[in-house]
């Protein structure tokens, strides 16, 4: 992309001086709002993926910066050996909307992830029990026990060994898990739709199987909600897709609408399984991130988004499958809810490029996946607009 000489210089200072941890795209972000962005040279952009799922919501959503903006001149931070209001009523929303448990906060998805291993360890230490048993393809973070839990070698080159007590077997492979399942398991986690391993779904009665294998030996069952949670899949949480209830959940990005907060949510009879001493998170649950996030569910019953987040999905997907009639190189659309995948027979990667040079942010993932994970406010315009832009682009290089 050709860049201003403004945007040039903000890059190369920028690069001086910060690692160089991601594929960054050549654009400088000022300002967001809705389901649109603007850089430093006044360049509109559509996102269809909400900030890789953190704005959820949408960016700046009204109540959510309102809600930041009153709180952050009472308290912004409280340390956690204090009890704070905000964090007891943003568990109780959790409790209500979800399975009536209990919380843990903390900052990111990856500590969420963290959390629910250390428990799954410390349920299971008493009977010798300590493996944990996650999916092929799955993404669990990038902290040494989620980087261990998450079932892609590539991401774990050059960083072994990894923490040992980790099996893979493919997702939905009901068959394999019960193989797999042994003395020492203690856990097996799954994302209800994996999403960085490329939008894959599995059927209902894999994961009523998966829980009734759990229940019989004891075994936690613990869902990774961290993409699928808070709205997303037209469910407040992922597992309601499928009516079973998980022991542990974790959540993050959508959670906070653009504010940093995860959770860990256990069901009651877990709660005690960690005292005091035995896990902590200095920043977890701040007035202000809790604050932002009970503002996130305001907005979603008062503005109904979990039945726009249906409608506008399957309003996506059929957009998406028109697109495949005429382009070939489309080989499966797929997904639940706002969290839908374009599987091509190519690399996605010069399109997903493409489409942000013409002002559409999408993302490719797993190589082959063209991966939307639009607001949940988005409206049909904006998925008519973003699906002209594609189709302009698969003109072009497909």
């Amino acid at each position: 992309m050709e860049l201003t000489k403004t945007a040039q210089q903000i890059i190369q200072g920028f690069d001086r001086f910060v690692m160089s941890t991601y594929k960054r795209n050549p654009v400088v972000i000022s300002r967001a709002k809705g389901s649109r962005i603007w850089d430093v040279d006044g360049k509109e952009y559509l996102d269809l993926f909400a900030g890789w799922g953190v704005s959820g919501l949408e960016y700046c959503h009204p109540k959510v910066v309102e809600a930041i903006r009153s709180q952050v001149e009472k308290l912004i931070h409280m340390p956690n050996n204090y009890y704070n209001e905000l964090q007891g009523k943003l568990a109780q929303k959790i409790a209500e909307t979800s399975f009536g448990g209990k919380c843990f906060f903390c900052n990111s998805g990856a500590e969420a992830v963290e959390g629910a291993l250390k428990l799954a360890r410390k349920y299971g230490s008493s009977t010798g029990r300590y493996e944990v048993i996650t999916m092929e393809n799955s993404f669990h973070g990038r902290t040494f026990g989620a980087l261990s839990a998450t079932g892609q070698a590539k991401y774990r080159e050059g960083f072994e060994p990894i923490l040992s007590g980790f099996k893979y077997v493919p997702f939905g492979d009901f068959g394999a898990l019960r193989s797999a399942v042994s003395k020492q398991t203690c856990a097996v986690m799954v994302e209800p739709i994996q999403g960085e391993g490329g939008i894959h779904v599995a059927p209902r009665e894999y994961f009523q199987q998966m829980k009734d294998l759990c229940s019989h030996r004891d075994v936690l069952l613990i869902f990774d909600e961290v993409q699928t949670g808070v709205g997303r899949t037209g469910e407040y949480f992922g597992y309601q897709l499928y009516g079973v209830e998980p022991d542990i959940m974790t959540l993050a990005k959508a959670l906070g609408g653009g504010f940093p907060i995860g959770a860990l949510v256990v069901q009651q009879r877990l709660a005690g399984v960690l005292v005091p001493g035995n896990h902590a998170s200095t920043f977890g649950g701040s007035p202000l991130a809790c604050a932002a996030a009970l503002a996130v569910f305001d907005a979603i019953e008062e503005d109904n988004l979990l039945e726009n987040a249906k409608a506008m999905g399957a309003y996506l997907q059929e957009k998406l499958e028109s697109l495949k009639v005429r382009h070939p190189v489309i080989k499966e659309v797929r997904g639940i809810g706002l969290m839908v995948g374009a599987e091509l027979t190519q690399d996605g990667s010069p399109i997903a490029e493409r489409c942000l040079e013409k002002g559409l942010l999408i993302n490719c993932t797993a190589g082959t996946v063209l991966r939307f994970l639009p607001a949940m406010t988005v409206r049909r315009e904006d998925i008519d607009r973003g699906i002209e832009i594609l189709d302009s682009v698969l003109e072009e290089i497909a």
